[in-house]
């Protein structure tokens, strides 16, 4: 695991003419920031290196337009933890905002594709789309990975709920201050507090899944 996420941050470097969709989560984020990018279209243009430089100037960085490990630091999600190994901010911040960018999508009962997720096939897509595979299923997800408290939970750790039959069957991802993203039946691809009176009865343990 260590070994991808290693590979994650090496190849994490944008700059002046890559494409993709790193380069539209980048764009995006940098558009939440404020920073002004045209559209986030996943070209990295002129217009959105002048806001990389921009950000770059504001935190203190070198303002060389590339987004290497400091900058994607520097762009990280509110709560992604920084005290993780080389790689890991970058590779938790990058699984965030692939998960965020999901938002509104809606609940389909074995969807694994933005068309339409339900729990695991979210978790399964999003961690895949940044190069770590995951079970199909819940319950299986629900064994990967190392056990994490309440207490402990970081950032990017999978969390595990009881609903509609005994044992992990429904899931998804830690966002920080108490909060997590998942596929909800009644609402698609949404944020919720897992000491919400739903959620918090229904909470079965967590899995870190990047360490």
């Amino acid at each position: 695991m260590n070994g991808l996420l290693m590979s994650s941050a090496e190849a994490a470097a944008l700059r002046l003419g890559d494409s993709g969709s790193d380069v539209a989560l980048l764009q995006e984020r940098l558009q939440s920031l404020g920073y002004n990018v045209g559209s986030a279209d996943g070209d990295f243009g002129s217009q959105t290196e002048a806001a990389v430089k921009s950000i770059q100037a504001d935190r203190g960085l070198e303002t060389d337009g590339i987004v290497g490990e400091a900058t994607w630091s520097a762009l990280r999600l509110p709560g992604t933890p920084v005290s993780r190994g080389r790689g890991d901010s970058i590779a938790v911040s990058r699984i965030l905002a692939t998960a965020m960018r999901q938002q509104g999508v809606p609940y389909l009962w074995g969807g694994t594709t933005p068309n339409g997720f339900d729990c695991s096939g979210f978790t399964q897509y999003v961690f895949g789309l940044n190069g770590i595979s995951l079970p199909r299923t819940a319950d299986v997800q629900f064994e990967v990975g190392l056990p994490v408290t309440r207490s402990q939970l970081q950032p990017g750790d999978l969390v595990f709920f009881s609903t509609y039959e005994p044992g992990p069957s429904h899931n998804g991802i830690y966002l920080g201050d108490g909060k997590f993203i998942s596929a909800s039946s009644s609402r698609g691809i949404a944020i919720d507090r897992l000491d919400s009176s739903y959620w918090g009865p229904r909470y079965i343990g967590a899995r870190r899944v990047l360490r």
